[in-house]
């Protein structure tokens, strides 16, 4: 059986020092760590994570390299970004998330999994970002948090 591609945006490991977040942040990145599940990011990840504590910078390390994937946006990526603009789903102040869905739809991951239920793991959002992917040819986008994802026995 494949294993899981799990893209993660910077709140999921940022999460990881989070008092409310932490628990699920590192099962997830043990799932990682294991190779259960493999991380996605991309080069977005990578620049937001420039401006974060040292800890939440080498989270990442803590990934072996055949478990984590360091994706490049690409010009299709930015394109299908705009489109989510274009049609209000997430407004142009927050252009970033809708970088993350994007990627994560044109990568045709899993799952995209993030702490920010405002702009991304929102039940209408999510509507509206998969009637954008449709309208543009793309297949819906599976979004969740860490807590739906890990392999939990509880």
């Amino acid at each position: 059986m494949e294993k899981l591609k799990v893209y993660i945006d910077t709140s999921v490991i940022g999460g990881c020092f989070d008092e409310e977040f932490s628990k699920w942040s590192n099962m997830l990145f043990e799932e990682f760590k294991s190779g259960h599940k493999i991380a996605v990011i991309s080069e977005l990840v990578v620049e937001e994570l420039k401006n974060a504590p040292a800890n939440v910078k080498n989270k990442l390390k803590e990934i072996p390299n055949e478990f984590l994937i360091i994706i490049e946006n690409s010009d299709t990526m930015i394109q299908l970004a705009e489109k989510y603009l274009e049609q209000k789903v997430i407004s142009k102040k927050f252009k970033d998330d809708a970088l993350h869905i994007a990627t994560a739809t044109i990568l045709n991951v899993d799952v995209l999994v993030s702490w920010n239920f405002k702009h991304i793991v929102n039940f209408n959002r999510i509507k509206q970002f998969n009637g954008v992917n449709l309208l543009c040819g793309y297949r819906e986008i599976d979004i969740r948090s860490p807590r739906e994802i890990i392999n939990n026995e509880d």
